[in-house]
């Protein structure tokens, strides 16, 4: 991936504080950006401001907010603003995973993961996008994945929020209309990252395999690459979606995901 400059801009980034966000809060740093790292758990969130070195007149934040929340929401881009300035990108990453059969599914983790990785980013988008159109120029990147465009067993919550929001996605994207705003979707294959990690055991139960031969005899042997992802390769990928080299793509969903999926 070439250089691109975001210097000067703002970015909020949600569950930021590991994984995938991480390393998107990390690159649009490296880029120039102002960044705040918004996530459920204050104190990762700050321990990962503190680790990203001091550069520049570059400001970094970590705000404490739960996507769950439609009030938390709005307070995290205003404490972004009153902060950071007005928020020129915004990255919905934040989420979290749950297995189980759709017999035993709890009804209540079902909603939540709606909530976390849907609605949480529609309130986050509504409270960024009239002054994105003001100011004729703003990103907003939704991590979605490979399960927003493919089913998977034991998933039914996931898969549900994750097809969701390329919906959102490509409103965003019509609405942005030639406002100078684009919105796309990351789609993320598997990833080593925590998130993949934990679900392992699940997955084993669910398959009828052990944890640690999951990852061999269901997930890889579907990736033509043979290989997890680096969470770096999502975050220049995010860079660049965020750069002016971009202007153009909006309202796509894009795989990073190894050959996993290819439409």
């Amino acid at each position: 991936m070439g250089t691109y400059s975001l210097a000067n801009k703002v970015a909020l980034v949600t569950g930021a504080a590991s994984g995938i966000g991480l390393a998107i809060a990390t690159k649009m740093y490296e880029a120039g950006c102002h960044i705040a790292i918004a996530d459920l758990d204050a104190a990762k969130a700050e321990a990962a401001i503190n680790g990203l070195p001091a550069q520049g007149g570059q400001q970094k934040i970590a705000i404490q907010a739960d996507m769950s929340d439609y009030g938390s929401v709005y307070r995290m881009v205003e404490s972004c603003e009153k902060q950071l300035g007005s928020v020129d990108i915004l990255v919905n990453n934040a989420g979290f995973q749950y297995v189980a059969p759709i017999e035993s599914f709890e009804p209540a983790m079902f909603q939540k993961l709606i909530d976390v990785m849907l609605v949480g980013p529609f309130v986050a988008t509504q409270a960024v996008f009239a002054k994105m159109k003001e100011r004729r120029w703003g990103r907003i990147i939704n991590i979605s994945s490979i399960n927003g465009k493919i089913g998977a067993p034991f998933k039914a919550g996931y898969c549900s929020a994750k097809h969701g929001i390329i919906g959102l996605t490509r409103v965003t994207a019509v609405e942005a209309g030639d406002s100078g705003v684009t919105c796309n979707a990351i789609c993320p294959g598997f990833v080593d990252t925590p998130l993949v990690r934990n679900q392992l055991e699940d997955l084993g139960s669910g398959y009828g395999v052990t944890p640690e031969k999951v990852l061999e005899e269901v997930i890889l042997k579907q990736v033509p690459q043979n290989r997890l992802l680096d969470t770096a390769e999502i975050g220049d990928f995010a860079v660049f979606l965020a750069s002016d080299q971009s202007a153009s793509i909006t309202g796509q969903a894009i795989n990073i995901s190894g050959g996993y999926v290819m439409h």
